[in-house]
Order: structure tokens, then sequence, then C-alpha cells
């Protein structure tokens, strides 16, 4: 499978500093040129020599197996001095400094890491900072991941409104209205449009309830025992405000996932997640790079889509609500010869090249190797851009014109609009005479009524749309309650949506035809209820006039 690397582990400055201390020379290896040579040695652990085990030169791409009996040839550059690392899965890196080349007899012990997890553990700090703040004073990606929606996973107004039933300046909607019938019981009955009005929200239809909203959202607070269906979003503090935290990341050293490689319905976020939080004096961090000393152990699966894959799932009451994941393993990127995981689209490489300012102690690294922390998704105009390509075909016979328009998922892993089913992209397609008077529409869809300010335009959505099962309230945001896919029109990765429109056309004179590409976040009432903002943005266009 096609792979970029992420970036390595996120750690205390204090740990990235002892870490500074084991590499030679300031910040980037200075090895004397004098022809290729070996250094050879041993990987070996308490019980003797390690098969398998990668013997590398630090920060760079010379590196080698070692064999059944745990022996190892490098070939190295210059004659160094080098600090010589070695990993194998389940154990710490290890390492040989001021190693020269032609060395015969290095011996490198690994040891393994510690496999139970401490829910007392506390997260991170230091004297003159809290949380991934720590991680500011020697790593660039901080502040990448300031800007990235992880980092305000529990505190984003669309999440929090919804959440609340509220709007964004704290107004709630009424609690949810229930009716009873002997048959089935309490069921919920719509919004009483008579009465102000915010939205729906998860409190007002279980308002005893704090749902398991925390175990992908804030998933630090729900990782502690018995809180993964009691995290109150308003009730939060401390790092579990800082959402997805770096360290929380960074702590996940396996995720369980059916046969069939997708996660469990009953187990979303970290209730899918294998932490490795230390006791005492121990300490961990998974990474992407096999060289890095002190405290880390590399870990293949961050590398992987499946990483990503027990908070990019969901299914709510038996319905697939989020299924981001399932979508692109069902897709050709998934194909491990000729694909692309989740990391290699929304965690492109850096215009940079150490991992840890060079100040610092970091390496100087290829910069291909070190990838952004920003995780561009929804909200970046330059990233849905290259999303989708819009093909568009005219034809003008008579007093007839017609256009052929066709949608192309050229860039997405998994369906567009994907994730939340309050996403569409809509198709809008015009066509105006030579004073600019629009033309008449013939034959070919128009957008619906809940396209709000879009509606009866000529065009085509690609959106999931819910039907509450019992309200019937249709298109729904509100997935916590019993719905229904009532329709998906949405576009599957690498697959095309073809539309045709044909307009009464002048017999002479110039025609002037536009098609547009457009993303909106939530459903034009629903927007409106909650006062979100979010501006739609325009993904592709077309203009064309005809004489």
């Amino acid at each position: 499978m096609k792979t970029r690397t992420l970036l390595v582990i996120v750690a205390l400055c204090w740990c990235v500093a002892a870490v500074a201390l084991t590499l030679p020379g300031p910040s980037q290896p200075s090895y004397a040129q004098s022809g290729d040579t070996t250094i050879s040695g041993t990987v070996v652990d308490v019980d003797g020599p390690l098969a398998g085990a990668t013997v590398r030169l630090q920060a760079t791409d010379h590196a080698t197996q070692t064999a059944a009996d745990g022996t190892f040839v490098l070939e190295v550059p210059g004659t160094g001095p080098y600090t010589v690392t070695a990993w194998a899965e389940t154990y710490y890196v290890g390492w040989a400094e001021e190693v020269s080349a032609g060395a015969t007899d290095i011996t490198i012990t690994l040891t393994p890491y510690y496999t139970t997890d401490n829910p007392d553990y506390t997260w991170f700090s230091t004297e003159s900072a809290d949380g991934s703040l720590s991680c500011a004073h020697c790593m660039p990606c901080y502040s990448e991941w300031q800007a990235d929606a992880h980092s305000q996973s529990a505190v984003n107004p669309r999440f929090i409104t919804m959440y609340n039933g509220t709007d964004v300046d704290g107004n709630q909607s009424p609690l949810t209205r229930y009716a009873f019938n002997r048959d089935y019981g309490s069921f919920p009955l719509p919004p009483d449009l008579s009465q102000p009005y915010y939205g729906p929200g998860y409190k007002l239809d279980f308002p005893d309830s704090a749902g398991n909203c925390g175990t992908c959202h804030i998933p630090g607070a729900a990782a502690m025992p018995g809180m993964a269906y009691a995290v109150d979003v308003n009730e939060i503090s401390g790092i579990a405000v800082e959402g997805v935290f770096c360290e929380f990341c960074h702590k996940i050293g396996d995720v369980t996932l059916d046969p069939s490689g997708m996660p469990y319905p009953n187990m979303p976020g970290v209730l899918s997640m294998q932490l490795y939080r230390p006791d005492g004096d121990q300490q961990l961090f998974f990474g992407n790079f096999d060289d890095v000393t002190r405290r880390v152990s590399y870990l293949p699966l961050i590398e992987e889509s499946a990483f990503c894959a027990t908070c990019h799932f969901g299914v709510f009451w038996d319905t697939v609500i989020y299924n981001s994941y399932g979508e692109w393993l069902e897709s050709p990127y998934s194909d491990p010869d000729t694909g692309q995981t989740c990391q290699d689209c929304h965690m492109p490489p850096v215009d940079y090249d150490y991992f840890v300012y060079p100040e610092q102690g970091g390496f100087i690294r290829d910069s291909n190797l070190i990838l952004s922390h920003t995780m561009p998704g929804a909200a970046d105009e330059e990233f849905l851009q290259r999303t989708a390509e819009l093909d568009v075909q005219v034809a003008r016979d008579g007093t007839t014109l017609t256009i052929t328009a066709s949608v192309t998922n050229t860039f997405g892993g998994h369906h567009i609009p994907t994730d939340s089913p309050m996403r569409q992209i809509f198709l809008l397609v015009s066509a105006t005479d030579a004073d600019g008077q629009p033309l008449e529409l013939a034959s070919g869809p128009t957008l619906p009524d809940w396209a709000g300010d879009l509606a009866d335009l000529p065009g085509v959505y690609y959106a999931k749309i819910l039907e509450e099962t019992w309200t019937e309230v249709s298109p729904s945001g509100a997935y916590w309650m019993p719905t229904r896919i009532l329709e998906d029109t949405r576009i599957p990765a690498l697959e095309t949506a073809t539309s045709t429109f044909v307009f009464t056309a002048p017999a002479s004179g110039d025609i002037t035809i536009n098609a547009t590409l457009v993303y909106r976040r939530a459903f034009y009432d629903l927007a409106q209820q909650k006062g979100w903002d979010d501006p739609d943005i325009l993904m592709e266009e077309f203009n064309l006039t005809l004489p």
C-alpha cells in the first residue's frame, strides 16, 4: 500500500530535549565522506539474539534487517562517528553511539515496552505549559494541530449546539415532546415550530444521558473507567477541552477491528483503542520513525488508515451514519499496491525538514517524510477544490440547448461529501440569453425545497438524506435518533455522476452557460436555526458563451 509517513510522536519538551542529548552533532549528523563501508554487530534482548529487527544509521535511509541469529551488516556512507539505532515490534528503539565505520562488534540491546494501561495517568504538562502546549517548545507540528479540526473536536460550535439543542448564542429549543402508544410505548413528536426553535439537540431528546459523543470528540475523558457513555460536553475541563490532543494519539498502540477490517458498531472511538498510559516511572510514545531514541517505539499502524477507523465510522440505531473509513476500504484507494491511505491525503508533506526544531537538537530529514498535522478536510477550500472535477458538454440545436454535466470524485478516497449527513454538494446549472435573462428549463432536475436559497434552481444534489423514523423530519441532522436513509446520492471514490439539462433557447443571439459545484456544511434551515455562518465553498466552475 502506498503510504506517506506521519510525524513522529508528540512528547514533552523535556522528553524531546532528553532525546536530543542522545543524538550526535548539533542538529544534523555530520559524517565524513570517504566511500561506502560497513558496520556489523548483533541486536539482542534479555533472552538472546533478535531476528528481523530494523537497524538504521540514525536520521538516514541507510538501514538493514537482522538475520535469524540477530546479526546485521549495515552499509554506511563515510567514516562516522555514527549513532546506530535498532527497533523491533513491541520494543523501545535501542541504539549505540559513537560508532565508527568498520566496527564489527556492535551490540544493541532492545527492551520490551510495557503492555499495560494506567487509567490514573495524568496527561503531561510542564511548569510553564499544560497539555499540548508542552509540545510547542520543540515541535512545529503544535501550531499545525491548533489549526486542525481535531484540536476543536470538543468545542466547535456545530458540535456544541447540536449536542445541547441551542443556537450559537445559547438559546435552547424546548425539550422533545413524547406521545404514547400501547403497541410502541413512548415515541417522539415533531418539534412545535409555533414556539422559538433553535434546531435539534441530543440533550433535548435524552436529557438524562451524556451519550457516547465523548468516545471520539473527547477521548481523553472518555478513556477513564466507566466514562465512555458519561462524558457531558458541558462539564469538561483541563486537557479534555483540547479534544483529540497530541499525547492521546501518540499513546494509541492498537485498534480493534472485526474480521472484515471494520470497527465494531458498539465500540466507537476510544472503546476500540488500546492505550499505553504509563505507571510509575515508565513512559512510552508511539511514532512513525524507527530511529528516535528514548521512550519511543515505532508503530506501523500509525501509517495505516486503520489508525483512523474507529472515529470515522459510526452506527446509531443500526443505521450507518459515519463511514468514511468503510467507504475508503471499499474503494480502489484501499488497494495495497496502488492505493492511498487517509494519511496520504489528509497529512501532506510540510515545507520544512525537521520534526524537532534544530536548535532543540532535531535532525534535518527528508521533508517528504515529515507530514502536516493541519489535516485539511471539509473546511479547507483548496483541499475541496482538488476533490472533484466538473466536465460540461453543451449542444445547441435550433431552440434547444442541451447541457450535460458530469461530476467525478477524482481525489476523495471516500464518497463525497462524507461523514456528517448534514453536508451537501450542489451542482448548479444556468443559461441566459444576450440580455442576461435566464432561459426556461424544459427538462432536467431542480433542487428541492430543503436547499433553501437554492431551491427550485436547475441542479443536482449529492448528499445522504436521513429521515427520522418517528417524527418523519427530513432531512435530519439528529442522527442520534432512530433514522433511516431516505436516499444517498453521494459520489463514491473515482466514480462519475452525470446529469442532463435541456433549456428552451432563442433562435439566435448569444447564450451564456454557467455551471458550478458548491459545497455546503449543513442544511439551510438547520444552519439558520443554529446561527452557523459557514459560507458555501465553490469547488468547480464552468463558463461558456455560445454565439
